[in-house]
């Protein structure tokens, strides 16, 4: 079969409005640090291939590391080639294309993509590569964004309220769903393993560049300290954050100890335990006590209760340091009431 002629390589803004499936030809390792949400990772080399490749073209020479290469990609081009069909067989019409990135747009994508075009596939190609994708990544924190903040003590249900919003001027991005964490020492209990904090830029960045597109004219986020388990907000996001407007809600101590005990309780003792642990130092010897005897007899209600008066001062301590909020008191109320009155209250500006 003859080969398609190729296609030039692509800006990341044009590339982005391409319909084909994105292909990231980067090592396990490196695809796993970060990528292009819903990028497929089709390795060129393993891990240990590619050490061994790049310490052939800075020892020897870019010859010598090209060999190395093609001894390794010959041998599997069959295997790889079959990987691009169950890919390109599931888009619709003739013209089978791919989207194909590395880390700087040479090698690794030219020669996936001749492989590609050997079967009639269209290949483009992001020029730069993923380090250019990056660049794009952090330049969407520096725009000036809209933001409104969803605050409240601990076991207010933050996160579900903004997970029901559903207005089409109102933009949500789930920190904590995104970060597969809640933040606190129990953040991680009963949630998928964390992205590394690149990749949870990376989907962050997408976010917002949705944002851009729809009808909305405010993004709302959860009120949240720097850190979200091993992921870390970026520094430009965060200043933002710490500058926008804040919705606190209030609701009775009763409901906020109900949701949580619903929330944790299905947890092993042993998760729970550890996690009271390690914020021992904190509660003080006397509330770790009461903390883990509860867990101990699965009184759920006692062993949340000995715990938020740590997080409620930790949360009033953060209060302090800004003076735009709205409270509004949703004690008693379901998701869709407490979205109706929030709503119906006239919000600071941003």
């Amino acid at each position: 079969m003859s080969e398609k002629p190729t296609n030039s390589s692509y800006p990341v803004t044009d590339f982005r409005n391409l319909a084909s499936p994105i292909i990231d030809v980067r090592s396990p390792s490196e695809f796993y640090q970060g990528h292009w949400p819903g990028a497929v990772n089709i390795p060129l080399f393993s891990d240990s291939e590619r050490e061994t490749i790049g310490k052939s073209y800075k020892k020897e020479s870019r010859l010598k590391a090209i060999l190395h290469g093609l001894k390794v990609t010959i041998p599997n081009a069959k295997n790889l080639l079959e990987i691009i069909l169950q890919i390109t067989t599931k888009e619709e019409g003739k013209n089978k294309s791919l989207r194909i990135y590395c880390w700087r747009g040479g090698m690794r994508s030219s020669a996936f993509a001749w492989l590609a075009r050997t079967i009639g596939i269209r290949t483009y190609l992001l020029k730069g590569g993923y380090k250019t994708y990056r660049k794009w990544v952090l330049n969407q924190f520096e725009a000036d964004l809209p933001i409104r903040l969803l605050g409240g003590k601990t076991g207010t249900r933050k996160t579900d309220l903004l997970n029901y919003i559903n207005e089409e001027n109102i933009h949500v991005i789930d920190l904590e769903g995104i970060a597969n964490h809640r933040g606190s020492s129990f953040g991680s209990l009963g949630m998928k393993e964390q992205p590394s904090t690149q990749q949870f830029e990376n989907i962050l960045a997408e976010s917002l560049d949705s944002f851009q597109k729809n009808s909305a004219i405010e993004i709302w986020l959860e009120a949240e300290s720097s850190n979200l388990g091993k992921c870390r907000i970026p520094n430009s996001l965060y200043t933002k954050m710490k500058k926008a407007p804040i919705i606190e809600i209030i609701k009775d101590k009763d409901e906020r100890v109900k949701n949580l005990v619903h929330v944790y309780s299905q947890n092993s003792q042993t998760e729970l335990n550890n996690a009271v642990n390690r914020i021992s130092k904190r509660l003080g010897p006397q509330r770790t006590k009461e903390a883990l005897t509860a867990i101990k007899r699965k009184e759920w209600s006692k062993a949340c209760e000995s715990m938020l008066d740590y997080y409620d001062k930790c949360y009033e301590y953060e209060l302090k340091k800004t003076t735009n909020i709205n409270s509004i008191n949703l004690s008693g109320l379901s998701l869709k009431s407490s979205l109706n009155k929030i709503l119906n209250e006239k919000l600071n500006p941003l």
